[in-house]
């Protein structure tokens, strides 16, 4: 059966007189240069009803009409899709989810379960020419909490702008070993280990920085909870800041100590705020896990 196809009709500002086709188009598409070319190859960009050729410069001022495909269907997971997810927000270009613990954002492999496929429920997802999120940032399998998801390639690039312009913020709570001071801030080189590549460290000479700050929230038999607060998003970032500066992230089984109390890094995104290509400033938050609670109240 044919795939279904849209329409869309782009005004080509007269600033962008000179301009190639394809290059202009991926910027105004927020996909891919290759894509961009794939879709004037095709046959499927006109101006004035009339084909174009991939290198045709731009005057400005006339309208480009570009047809698509409706976005490939993603593999079913073995099993199913996955767990439901709470949604902590939902609007035409973005989703906020609550991700549980033991979920992979992105499928390991065709048929497994995640993130990207348990949300195949909750609205439509066309990025890069997939019916699947994008994801302007991650969380680790055992990390729960605010996960943020774009509903198509503009929502993504828009977002991912955001971030790197450091316009999101971002809050977890870190149930530690130690005593930390009431508050503190982590101002540390960033790199893979060079004695192990899965693994990440402050202890390795690198130009990438990684910064955090975190407050005391409660103090615990052998331990601390924090609230921690990212400057920048690195991955295993909190886990390696905190473990290095002398405070393990509880039931990390990488970085951090082994505990009764958890079985996974107690390690929870609590809070997220961001703009959304809306314009909208959203600020959501997520409920703690019942491990995490339990994890609480097992050291209180």
């Amino acid at each position: 059966m044919p795939r279904e196809t849209t329409r869309e009709s782009l005004k080509v500002p007269r600033e962008a007189a000179g301009e190639r086709l394809d290059r202009w188009l991926a910027g105004a598409l927020s996909v891919p240069l290759a894509r961009a070319r794939a879709l004037v190859a095709d046959q499927r960009v006109r101006i004035r009803g009339k084909r174009c050729a991939i290198t045709r410069r731009l005057f400005g001022g006339e309208e480009v009409v570009v047809e698509r495909h409706a976005p490939r269907a993603a593999p079913a997971p073995a099993g199913g899709p996955g767990p439901s997810l709470a949604v902590l927000h939902d609007d035409a270009d973005c989703l906020v989810v609550a991700k549980p613990a033991g979920l992979a954002v992105q499928p390991a492999g065709p048929h497994a379960p995640s993130v990207a496929t348990a949300v195949a429920g909750l609205g439509r997802f066309d990025v890069e020419g997939r019916a699947l999120p994008g994801f302007p940032h991650r969380l680790d399998r055992d990390t729960t909490g605010t996960l943020l998801l774009a509903r198509h390639d503009r929502a993504l690039a828009a977002l991912r702008a955001a971030f790197e312009a450091g316009q999101v913020e971002k809050e977890y709570l870190a149930l530690v070993q130690g005593v930390p001071p009431d508050e503190g801030r982590l101002d540390t080189a960033y790199g893979r280990d060079p004695a192990d590549p899965r693994r990440f460290t402050t202890r390795v000479a690198s130009a990438r920085r990684a910064r955090l700050a975190f407050r005391v929230e409660r103090r615990l038999g052998g331990g601390a909870l924090l609230r921690v607060v990212l400057d920048t998003g690195r991955t295993h970032q909190i886990r390696v800041q905190l473990a290095e500066a002398g405070y393990p992230v509880i039931g990390d089984a990488v970085y951090g100590v082994a505990s009764p109390v958890i079985s996974r890094q107690a390690l929870h995104a609590e809070r997220l705020a961001f703009p959304a290509p809306s314009g909208a400033r959203v600020d959501v938050r997520a409920p703690w896990p019942e491990d995490l609670v339990a994890a609480v109240a097992g050291m209180g």
